[in-house]
C-alpha cells in the first residue's frame, strides 16, 4: 500500500509530461529548449517509479520478475532512454506514447502483484544475459516507436499535408537516421544476448523456452535483413518502417508474449 501512495504522483507525472509533449508537438513548436521543463516532469516520474521497482524487484530470495513487475521495469527502462536521449536527440514525441504507457503498467504493477522469483544464486553470466536481453528489448522498442512517428511522417508528406505538427518534426532523413542509429545497438545487444544464450543456458529449445527461442532468432534474422538492406540497397522510408515493426513484433512475442502464456495462461 505504501508504495500506491508513490506510484499513482508518478502516474499523474507521466500523463502530464506525455500530455504536454502531446500540446507541444500539435502546436507545431520546434523551440528546443521548451521540451526540457516537459522532459523533467518525466524524470521526476521516472524516479518515482524506480523507487518503486527497487521495492518490487528486489526479494529476499533474488529478482523477481513477474509478468507485471517486468512490464513495470520495461516501460521504466524505455522511458528513461527515450527521456534522457531527448535532451540532445530529437526523441522527445516518442515520449507522448511512452510516458503515459509507463504510468498503466506502474498502476498494473500495483494492482496486479506478479511473482516470478529468479533465485540470487544462479551464475552471473545468466544474469548478464536478463540484463542484456531487457536492456535490447527496450532499445528496439524505442526504434518501434520511432518508425510508427516515422510512418506518420511520411505519409503526411505524401499526401502533401504537412499539418503543423508534421513541421515541427525534424527531417526525414534525420528521423531514418536516428532510427537506424537505434536499430544497429539494439541489434548489437540482441545478438549479445542470444549468444550469452547459447554459451550459459542448457537447452535453448527447452519446452518453456522454444517459443522465446524462435521469436528472438526470428527477430534478429528480420533485423540482420534491414540493416544488410540498408548497407547494400540504401532501404529507407517505407520498406524500413515495416521491416522494423515486423522485427519488434517477433520480440514482443519473444519477450512479453511467452511470459504472458507462461505465467498468466499457464500459470507456471
Amino acid at each position: 500500500m505504501t508504495t500506491l501512495y508513490i506510484a499513482i504522483p508518478a502516474m499523474i507525472l507521466y500523463f502530464a509530461a506525455g500530455f504536454k509533449l502531446g500540446l507541444r508537438l500539435s502546436k507545431g513548436t520546434q523551440n528546443p529548449g521548451a521540451k526540457r521543463p516537459l522532459l523533467a516532469l518525466g524524470l521526476v516520474a521516472a524516479a518515482l517509479h524506480a523507487a518503486i521497482l527497487y521495492q518490487n524487484l528486489f526479494v529476499v530470495n533474488g529478482l523477481n520478475l513477474g509478468f507485471f513487475n517486468t512490464l513495470s521495469l520495461l516501460s521504466w527502462l524505455i522511458a528513461v532512454m527515450v527521456l534522457f536521449a531527448a535532451l540532445t536527440q530529437p526523441l522527445e514525441n516518442i515520449g507522448i506514447a511512452v510516458l503515459p504507457l509507463a504510468g498503466i503498467a506502474l498502476i498494473l504493477e500495483q494492482v496486479f502483484p506478479s511473482a516470478h522469483v529468479v533465485s540470487g544464486e544462479v551464475a552471473i553470466a545468466l544474469r548478464l544475459h536478463i540484463a542484456i536481453s531487457i536492456f535490447a528489448y527496450s532499445l528496439f522498442s524505442v526504434a518501434a516507436g520511432q518508425a510508427i512517428l516515422l510512418a506518420i511522417q511520411d505519409r503526411h508528406l505524401h499526401n502533401k499535408r504537412p499539418g503543423g505538427f508534421i513541421r515541427a518534426l525534424p527531417p526525414l532523413e534525420t528521423m531514418e537516421s536516428l532510427l537506424f542509429q537505434l536499430i544497429a545497438i539494439g541489434f548489437i545487444l540482441h545478438s549479445l544476448s542470444l549468444l550469452s544464450g547459447i554459451l550459459y543456458l542448457e537447452d535453448l529449445f527447452a519446452q518453456h523456452l522454444v517459443h522465446k527461442t524462435v521469436f528472438s532468432i526470428t527477430a534478429w534474422v528480420i533485423f540482420a535483413i534491414l540493416l544488410l538492406g540498408r548497407w547494400r540497397s540504401g532501404w529507407r522510408g517505407r520498406v524500413a518502417i515495416r521491416w522494423t515493426l515486423w522485427g519488434f513484433t517477433a520480440l514482443l512475442l519473444a519477450y512479453l508474449g511467452s511470459k504472458w502464456v507462461l505465467e498468466i495462461v499457464l500459470n507456471r
